[in-house]
């Protein structure tokens, strides 16, 4: 299924976090920002070298890994929660009907997860972008009327 102009335009706009705040150093701000911008988790690399550039970031930094480590566990443990509560949301007419619905809200989930690790690696609470989540809330819209 093709995907509209307006969509293809808000999303690269539907950034939900944003580290234009964060107190930390540079370095440590770009190792981030790298892995956000290509939505992956952070490496025991990427951790170690924040730690070593902030190192009151220890202890957050290995809940973070945790949670990496777990993340297709925990991802999966949310979406037998939807089931089990929506059972009916696969069907026609239902939120995650058809498939490529479902798909990209598994894909969504990962994804918001993989930004939590972030805020919490940082301890920076809120971490999101009000314009990131503002242009994410229109383009599902976008998505579910075409």
């Amino acid at each position: 299924m093709p995907l509209s102009e307006r969509a293809q335009q808000l999303i690269p706009k539907a950034r939900i976090i944003s580290f234009a705040d964060w107190p930390y150093q540079q370095a440590a701000i770009a190792i981030w920002q790298q892995a956000d911008d290509q939505t992956c988790y952070l490496s025991d690399s990427d951790l170690d070298t924040i730690v070593n550039l902030e190192p009151d970031l220890l202890v957050y930094s290995q809940q973070a890994r945790k949670l990496r480590d777990n993340a297709n566990i925990i991802v999966d443990n949310a979406r037998q929660t939807v089931l089990s509560q929506f059972p009916t949301i696969f069907y026609p007419g239902g939120d995650l009907y058809p498939p490529h619905r479902a798909e990209a809200c598994w894909r969504d989930f990962w994804n918001f997860l993989r930004c939590i690790t972030y805020g919490i690696a940082g301890q920076q609470i809120p971490y999101t972008s009000a314009e990131g989540l503002e242009n994410m809330r229109l383009l599902y819209q976008e998505l579910q009327y075409h």
